[in-house]
């Protein structure tokens, strides 16, 4: 499991730079400044996230199932929060209209909320 852990956030992390390469140079000509800022933000919470997962393997603390939801939360939440982010700031350059599953946005941040919670409790409960 923790190399899967480890593979997903380095993917993650090489995903967010790739995403935030292209935002600058590319998007930056066509968004407005409010969009990139936007595009931005997703970018930056995806980055967040894969730093947490390469950093998850390492909490001994955590028992396998503990690391696995953890993990799930993390990458549903990123697909769904920055991933309709990219969606929404891009939205007038598709011919799908984001704003219908724009919904999804906040779900994906509670997910990841969720997952940071789910280690917080963890250390909690801890007696050590």
């Amino acid at each position: 499991m923790d190399k899967k852990i480890i593979y997903t956030g380095a993917l993650m992390g090489m995903v967010a730079i790739i995403l935030g390469a292209f935002g600058a140079h590319a998007l930056k000509k066509i968004l407005t400044p409010e969009l990139l800022v936007t595009f931005e933000t997703g970018v930056r919470y995806q980055m967040y996230q894969a730093f947490f997962l390469l950093l998850l393997p390492s909490f001994k603390i955590l028992s396998e199932k503990a690391k696995n939801t953890i993990f799930y939360l993390i990458v549903i939440g990123v697909l769904l929060f920055s991933g309709s982010i990219y969606g929404l700031a891009t939205n007038y350059l598709t011919a799908f209209d984001f704003k219908t599953i724009g919904f999804v946005t906040p779900i994906g941040g509670f997910l990841i909320i969720l997952g940071w919670g789910v280690l917080f409790l963890h250390y909690f409960k801890s007696k050590s």
